[in-house]
């Protein structure tokens, strides 16, 4: 078995109305990607915090964010999709301003390659258990 490399992510919980918002990959079924939060990798030299506010700005097409707090870390294995740890940092970001229920949007990965196209949409935070790859591991500190 390969070496596993470690990467930096950060994931997004954005909650309003105590929905959470969430998005699918549109050119994959739920089967293979599942329900995801934004989320993405750290940058070299980039803070997460700063991660976290990019992320959502370009998962979600929407731009007024704020960090709330940091939930805190968590390691998570990725194996076998790809051999990775990944050593994760959740932050609660405030979303300040209307977003509809439901709407598209794509990630244009800074012009490399095709854009990714994803379907934006809010779940109840009681139902965020079906988050994909263990995305929802501290849903439970938004209640703290």
């Amino acid at each position: 078995m390969p070496d596993k490399v470690v990467r930096d992510k950060v994931l997004c919980y954005i909650v309003r109305d105590g929905k959470l918002l969430v998005f699918r990959h549109t050119d994959y079924s739920w089967e293979e990607v599942g329900v995801q939060v934004p989320a993405g990798s750290i940058r070299a030299g980039e803070a997460p915090e700063d991660a976290a506010l990019r992320e959502a700005r370009e998962e979600t097409g929407l731009s007024n964010f704020s960090i709330r707090r940091k939930l805190g870390e968590a390691e998570y294995d990725i194996s076998p999709y790809r051999f990775e740890l990944q050593h994760r940092y959740f932050f609660e970001l405030e979303l300040h301003e209307q977003a509809p229920e439901r709407w598209m949007s794509q990630e244009d990965h800074d012009g490399q390659g095709e854009p990714t196209k994803f379907e934006c949409f809010w779940i109840p935070l009681e139902a965020a258990h079906v988050l994909q790859s263990g995305q929802g591991a501290l849903l439970g500190r938004l209640v703290d």
